[in-house]
């Protein structure tokens, strides 16, 4: 950054056809990689020259972070026309070269730092291209919905990937304000030795990680007995009462006697906690904000926008939005008619729209994807937003993704989504239809937790996945999903006629999801193509009270 090189992030779990596509259109000369990396970056650049690719052709040199690597990928590595660099090695060469006379090349405020790629759901990734001023403007706009302003004294623990446009903008605001930034160890799973270390007081994190938490600290509020887990229950329900009532996140017994643990598991001193990337349950946010007596800003934004424009203040009661847009943008809603979402309605809905100093110019060299996406100078989002009365944004719906059933009737599958992944039974959802049917139809990766505990009560034997076609079991998780459906008030097409449990989750790796977690639709339905037939050929479910 300080030099003025523009950088190219890569997931770890990026496929070799992305990857060649970035290299190709980047014109990449240097990648860094850890050397476990190495040996499958060789291979490949060396079959592309066996059949006369180009894609690879500019990458020149490997840095590696270890110290040794073995001397047959060395050899390999000069076959492919590579040479590798070790990470001290190039230290040293760095402070040679300063000696020499070797002079700053400090950035102006439009030059690009980063392209960020989009892992999109179809097609090739495209590079948003984030320059020095849009990022230090996001990060800088941050400040302003902290009711404690963040200072040197603060600090943050950094273990979301780099390529994520989520951790860029949080790295971004330590940059502006002199917060301390802490490296975790590189495994996820022992995050909280590494918060137990750095104690850090601001906590950013995404849905996935929270819900993870949500589970495992109700899992051992449901199984406490005796005196202690009525008196952990009284405390949450009591604190609970607070939130709702307005009277603040902090009580001086139960934090001390029973949410003390989970405090301590961040370290002890986190003083604010921010969401993001993707939706999250508010009450997931409520019971946190409880254990944790912390408040939690939820935050919205894209890649395009530098993440964060949209941010909740610190100290809103209130879940399930989004907040009001930063200082740096500019929102406004368009209508879609044909979804009934208009700015005209009482509540005033649209797919949202941003401008501002933090908002992308366009796609690197990608003038077509450019072209669908800005408008005026205003970029599309993808997403159906509605303004509340209090000037709060709430995501409510995609504006993409939408189908239409043989009725005629528009679906938009994330909405419904977003409100049946609730349901216990199951941890990931994918809703399906189409133009040729009358319905929808939904597949469920279940819950283990909540098939076992059912299967206990029916005196089932055997491994939980095997019971996941029980008619009995079906039944049940069909009535949770229309209760859902119920209380959110669905139509009748809006609720899934037939589904599917499944033992697998949807992955990165099996490739039903983008880096960013994001469902791959048009994959899953090639995946599940069967599936989807039998679905269908299936007798219609309903609730046992309808």
């Amino acid at each position: 950054m300080y030099q003025n090189v523009t950088t190219v992030a890569f997931y770890d779990t990026l496929g070799i056809d992305a990857t060649r596509y970035m290299c190709m259109q980047t014109e990449l000369t240097t990648i860094a990689m850890s050397a476990d990396m190495v040996s499958k970056f060789v291979t490949t650049k060396k079959s592309d020259a066996a059949a006369d690719e180009v894609k690879m052709s500019k990458v020149k040199n490997l840095i590696i972070y270890e110290d040794e690597i073995d001397d047959k990928i060395v050899a390999d590595a000069k076959e492919a026309d590579l040479k590798i660099w070790h990470m001290n090695a190039l230290i040293e060469a760095g402070k040679l070269a300063k000696d020499g006379g070797a002079t700053d090349n400090q950035p102006a405020s439009e030059d690009v730092y980063m392209f960020s790629y989009t892992s999109g759901t179809t097609g090739d990734p495209k590079g948003v291209k984030l320059s020095h001023k849009m990022v230090i403007q996001a990060g800088a706009a941050v400040q302003s919905r902290l009711l404690v302003p963040m200072t040197e004294d603060d600090s943050y623990c950094s273990y979301l990937p780099a390529s994520h446009s989520f951790e860029q903008a949080v790295f971004a605001v330590t940059l502006v304000y002199g917060m301390k930034c802490g490296f975790f160890a590189g495994d996820v799973q022992k995050l909280t030795d590494d918060l137990a270390i750095l104690k850090p007081t601001i906590f950013p994190s995404v849905p996935r990680l929270y819900n993870r938490i949500h589970d495992k600290i109700k899992a051992k509020f449901d199984a406490a007995t005796g005196i202690g887990g009525w008196l952990a229950r009284r405390g949450l329900n009591s604190k609970m009462d607070y939130l709702k009532n307005g009277s603040g996140l902090k009580h001086s017994i139960y934090d001390r006697i029973i949410f003390k643990n989970a405090r301590d598991s961040l370290g002890g001193n986190v003083r604010c906690m921010i969401t993001g990337s993707a939706p999250i349950a508010g009450n997931v946010l409520d019971f946190l904000k409880v254990c944790f007596s912390c408040d939690i800003c939820e935050g919205y934004g894209m890649t395009e926008t530098c993440a964060g424009s949209v941010l909740t203040k610190e100290g809103d009661p209130q879940t399930g939005i989004v907040g009001g847009p930063l200082q740096n943008v500019k929102l406004r809603l368009k209508d879609i008619p044909e979804m009934n979402y208009m700015h005209t309605n009482d509540i005033p809905t649209g797919e949202v729209y941003f401008f501002g100093s933090s908002i992308m110019k366009g796609y690197y060299k990608n003038e077509e994807k450019t072209k669908e996406c800005i408008f005026d100078g205003w970029l599309a989002s993808g997403d159906v937003g509605a303004v509340l009365p209090n000037g709060a944004l709430k995501i409510i719906d995609r504006a993409k993704n939408i189908f239409k059933l043989s009725q005629g009737e528009y679906i938009a599958p994330e909405k419904l989504e977003n409100v049946f992944v609730q349901s216990n039974w199951g941890s990931q959802v994918w809703l399906y239809g189409e133009s040729l049917r009358d319905y929808v139809i939904m597949f469920i990766v279940a819950e283990p937790a909540a098939i076992k505990q059912w299967c206990e009560k029916k005196g089932l034997t055997g491994e939980w996945a095997s019971h996941l076609e029980n008619a009995d079991l079906k039944q049940a998780v069909c009535d949770d999903l229309w209760a859902l459906a119920d209380t959110n008030k669905f139509n009748p097409l809006e609720r899934p006629k037939q589904f599917m449990l499944l033992a697998d989750p949807f992955t990165i790796e099996n490739d039903f999801l983008t880096p960013t977690m994001k469902m791959k639709r048009n994959v899953a339905k090639v995946k599940l193509e069967k599936q989807i037939d039998d679905l269908y050929k299936a007798k219609p479910m309903i609730p046992t009270c309808k």
